[in-house]
């Protein structure tokens, strides 16, 4: 093995952590105007109490919104959103309206200023819980205060993933979509009983 310099470690770990659900955040800054971009740096962080974490690489503008602030969404990508997103990434000053670019609809969310994506079957609104700097990133920790689904993507009181048909980050600029899942039981302890 060699040493890893320049972006190969980022190479690597974005090549081998897959598929990586994506946060698609949207925030307000202090003039009430607001910002959409794609985050796949993300995952569940607490259940008790619900806390999600997405991390920004370097300092963008979903950052600086998010520390003068207070508050952010993840919203949801499913397959269907998959261009919408994509045109969200674009690197635009914080004056544009990345809504109005991908062609997506705000609405207002029910417990913080940030609108989510109307179009999203699933959106988590959230209060910054902590914001860590770690190496040339930093972590955000949202405490969810409200989650906004569509019912129709319910199946009882669980979100149906096939329903949702969420997209994962592969590398480079690969994505995928929803597929094939296996059911597997967590097996029990050996010589005892459930």
């Amino acid at each position: 093995m060699t040493e890893l310099e320049g972006r190969a470690p980022y190479r690597l770990l974005t090549g081998l952590v897959i598929p990586r659900p994506i946060a698609w955040v949207s925030t307000v800054d202090e003039q009430g105007r607001a910002n959409l971009a794609p985050h796949s740096f993300f995952t569940v962080a607490s259940g008790d109490p619900p806390i999600v974490q997405f991390t920004s690489v370097g300092r963008k503008d979903t950052l600086r919104n998010v520390e003068a602030t207070g508050e952010f969404v993840v919203n949801l990508v499913p397959h269907a959103l998959l261009e919408p997103m994509n045109a969200t990434a674009a690197r635009v000053g914080p004056e544009v309206d990345e809504f109005g670019l991908a062609g997506l609809t705000p609405a207002p969310s029910q417990q913080v200023r940030p609108p989510r994506v109307a179009e999203t079957p699933a959106a988590l609104e959230c209060t910054v819980h902590e914001v860590i700097p770690v190496g040339d990133s930093v972590l955000v920790l949202g405490r969810v205060v409200a989650a906004v689904v569509d019912e129709a993507m319910l199946d009882g009181d669980r979100p149906a993933e096939e329903r949702l048909d969420p997209v994962g980050r592969l590398s480079g600029s690969r994505y995928v979509t929803y597929g094939r899942t296996v059911n597997l039981g967590r097996p029990g302890v050996p010589g005892t009983t459930s």
